[in-house]
């Protein structure tokens, strides 16, 4: 009997394997709800009652790493390190809330590489500015420009073309629906 903590190799898929089975449900007809996991044995138990997706939250994340709510004090390596656990040990393909992309695009593009290096299928990047200014009491948000620059450091970064990089938007607090679906096409 095995003691290992990772799943058997002829179960195993790679991580490009989960990348593209992220793909496939982002394409296809069916309507999928992941699993939120937060952990190695999260997953494991996701993975076991039939979840194919997984998806990890930035508040999530915070709250199991730092037992603190999501004050965007999450480093990028304490998030890696949660996703290279999670991919580690299960056949999901996680999709990942990676905040605003830890910086501008430059810092951006060093996310991708860690997340992708980590084993995630996929994550998001939000329009905020962060860190919040000092006595900020709301999310504010960069101009289109300046997230459209971050995407395009997103996909240069990536290596496997599976890895799914999606932009999110927190317009609709500041700037209505029609200026939001402007900005959201763009993405």
């Amino acid at each position: 009997m095995s003691h290992s903590n990772s799943p058997s190799p002829q179960q195993s898929l790679s991580a490009s394997q989960k990348r593209q089975k992220l793909r496939q449900v982002f394409t296809g007809t069916d309507c999928l709800t992941p699993a939120s996991v937060h952990d190695a044995l999260s997953a494991r138990v996701a993975q076991i009652i039939g979840h194919q997706i997984g998806m990890l939250g930035g508040s999530v994340a915070s709250a199991v790493t730092l037992s603190a709510p999501d004050l965007t004090v999450l480093t990028l390596s304490e998030l890696a390190q949660c996703v290279r656990a999670i991919c580690r040990t299960s056949n999901l393909a996680l999709f990942v809330d990676a905040d605003h992309g830890y910086g501008n695009a430059l810092s951006v593009g060093r996310t991708i590489e860690e997340l992708e290096h980590a084993g995630a299928a996929g994550c998001s990047i939000e329009d905020t500015l962060l860190p919040a200014r000092f006595g900020a009491t709301q999310e504010e948000l960069i101009s289109c420009d300046e997230m459209l620059a971050k995407l395009h450091a997103a996909v240069r970064a990536k290596q496997d073309p599976a890895f799914v990089i999606a932009g999110r938007s927190i317009a609709l607090k500041h700037e209505g629906l029609e200026a939001t679906l402007t900005r959201l096409k763009a993405y």
